[in-house]
């Protein structure tokens, strides 16, 4: 009896050190993926004897997307950096810049169990410019610099996505936005909504213009992707923010849908509009006095694009 016990006694003990091991070589689900895209559109126009007229262009986009996402049951971490530079040269003309972006996206979420589709999320983002920006064919006179104009968002509130990478509705009660002018010109002018430099009578500088203006106010953010037809995907963004101190209820608007179209593994078509309206960024209008302009008021940006192009992943 003594040694049939003793001979349980084994068999449990190693039992329960085999369900141990067992558990313990069990990995929590949990995965880092890293995707990176980088696409060049180019169009061109050439013209020889033509009748009808025209001028020689040429012009290309480039556009890169790097991508570094967190993923598991409870929490996800999604990190992105964008680019987007082009540039067009036409016949009798200098070269011209007509894209220039650069974007950082930084969003983390905690749900509590493995049912909702609701996170609680914190968001960082961050944009600006590369090169400066002209009121063409002025060039002597920069209406944009790198950091002249940057953006900062800073923010928690809650997400909801039941796959987070193809649609996501966000929203913020409570973001923090900064609007940095870094150039000194385009500050003393007060330009993107800062303060701008005060003169006296002689038109001695008595107070230089503001560097950085800060909000606080509500973010919402929406991303949509999907297939529409079979080789056509659709990608949407929506950003619509308004400042609590200064005329709340002035809604920011920054509205962008592009459609790819995949012709192969490398070659695609891109049309896409972007929208954007900004009521701390005016309008100049020309007077008669030369190098003098008259402020008036905000109005809707928008810009169209299409293109033809490779794309690669890497």
């Amino acid at each position: 009896m003594k040694r049939a016990a003793c001979i349980l006694l084994v068999l449990s003990i190693q039992f329960l050190s085999a369900q141990t091991d067992s558990v313990s070589t069990v990995k929590p689900f949990y995965k880092w993926h890293q995707s990176n895209k980088a696409g060049l559109d180019i169009s061109e126009v050439t013209f020889v004897n033509w009748n009808a007229g025209g001028s020689n262009s040429i012009s290309a986009l480039l556009n890169v997307l790097s991508e570094y996402n967190y993923n598991d049951l409870y929490y996800k971490w999604k990190n992105s950096v964008r680019l987007r530079y082009g540039i067009n040269k036409q016949e009798n003309q200098r070269l011209r810049k007509t894209e220039d972006e650069l974007e950082l996206i930084s969003t983390i979420g905690f749900r509590q169990d493995t049912i909702t589709n609701w996170y609680f999320s914190g968001r960082y983002n961050f944009k600006t410019q590369l090169s400066s920006g002209y009121n063409y064919p002025n060039r002597d006179n920069p209406i944009s610099r790198f950091m002249a104009p940057g953006y900062t968002f800073l923010g928690g509130g809650v997400e909801y996505g039941k796959n987070l990478d193809k649609f996501s509705v966000y929203f913020s009660p409570l973001t923090f936005k900064a609007t940095f002018v870094l150039d000194e010109e385009l500050s003393n002018a007060g330009s993107f909504g800062v303060e701008p430099a005060v003169f006296d009578e002689e038109g001695n500088m008595i107070k230089s213009g503001e560097r950085v203006r800060t909000e606080m106010g509500i973010l919402f953010t929406n991303t949509y992707e999907a297939v529409v037809y079979e080789n056509i995907n659709v990608r949407q963004r929506l950003s619509l923010y308004t400042d609590y101190l200064h005329q709340f209820g002035n809604v920011d608007v920054d509205w962008e849908i592009v459609f790819d179209f995949t012709v192969n593994q490398y070659v695609k078509a891109t049309l896409g509009s972007h929208l954007r309206y900004d009521d701390n960024i005016k309008t100049l209008v020309a007077t008669n006095i030369d190098d003098e302009f008259e402020e008036r008021g905000a109005k809707v940006q928008w810009k169209q694009l299409l293109g033809v192009g490779v794309i690669v992943d890497f």
